[in-house]
């Protein structure tokens, strides 16, 4: 029982790093992921900021799942989520008044970000607390390493630096793009694409030329067509794409 436990905790812990990283598999949080990236202390800090709002919001998330009406729950997991939020906000005004000018509105826009109010619907008003604690560390650490490194690559091309750090000489010529939000949106474009390409089997989710476009549900791909035909309509819309491969094999 106690080695199932772990196993539980370990897994729920590691799916955030990666599997179900906020940024590069689920494509959530994009608002301060675009607009606070350009720098790598940037990105620590709001990914550090998110992951204590949603540690602490899963953890009370959790104590209460039972005794709230499910009428209000939403409006109660907003409270708690902006009551953290309000601690880290003034927690880095108080001790990291340059970052906080950084950051400016996207720390009290933590409150409004989906990452945590979507894992305390889906998954902390029904876990217990040390299953919440572990899905948001998880979570949490893999939204901040994603910002991090998004962060970094940025200030390196657009600053010539890492972590304030110059790296580059005055032969540098910085990419000016690399500051400005249409940075972001390239970086991350290119970012998730390497991941895909060697992370996701193409043909396994119908991304392929020839092939329908679906999901792997049970080992078994669901198409729009799969959906909504029937298995005698399925069968013949197969067939002339079959016919037609054939035909360019034969040639």
């Amino acid at each position: 029982m106690a080695e199932d436990t772990k196993r539980s905790l370990y897994y729920e812990f590691v799916k955030g790093l990666w599997q179900e990283n906020p940024i590069f598999r689920m494509l959530l949080g994009m608002c301060p992921t675009l607009a606070v990236t350009n720098s790598a202390i940037n990105g620590l800090a709001m990914g550090l900021a998110t992951t204590f709002v949603l540690t602490c919001s899963s953890i009370m998330v959790s104590l209460i799942r039972k005794i709230v009406p499910g009428q209000v729950r939403l409006a109660s997991f907003i409270v708690i989520i902006a009551t953290f939020v309000t601690i880290a906000d003034y927690f880095l005004k108080a001790f990291f008044p340059p970052i906080s000018k950084q950051l400016g509105p996207y720390v009290p826009l933590i409150v409004v970000n989906c990452v945590i109010l979507g894992r305390a619907e889906a998954f902390s008003s029904k876990k217990p607390i040390s299953l919440s604690v572990a899905d948001a560390s998880g979570i949490g650490m893999g939204f901040t390493g994603a910002l991090v490194f998004l962060g970094i690559v940025r200030e390196i091309l657009g600053f010539g630096s890492i972590f304030n750090i110059q790296i580059f000489g005055e032969w540098f010529e910085p990419w000016i793009v690399m500051v400005l939000p249409a940075g972001a949106f390239i970086t991350l474009g290119i970012m998730i694409g390497v991941i895909n390409i060697f992370t996701i089997n193409q043909s396994g989710r119908g991304v392929c030329f020839g092939c329908s476009i679906g999901y792997r549900l049970k080992e078994k791909l669901v198409t729009a067509e799969s959906m909504y035909l029937t298995p005698e309509e399925l069968e013949a819309a197969k067939a002339g794409p079959e016919k037609e491969k054939k035909r360019r094999k034969g040639n």
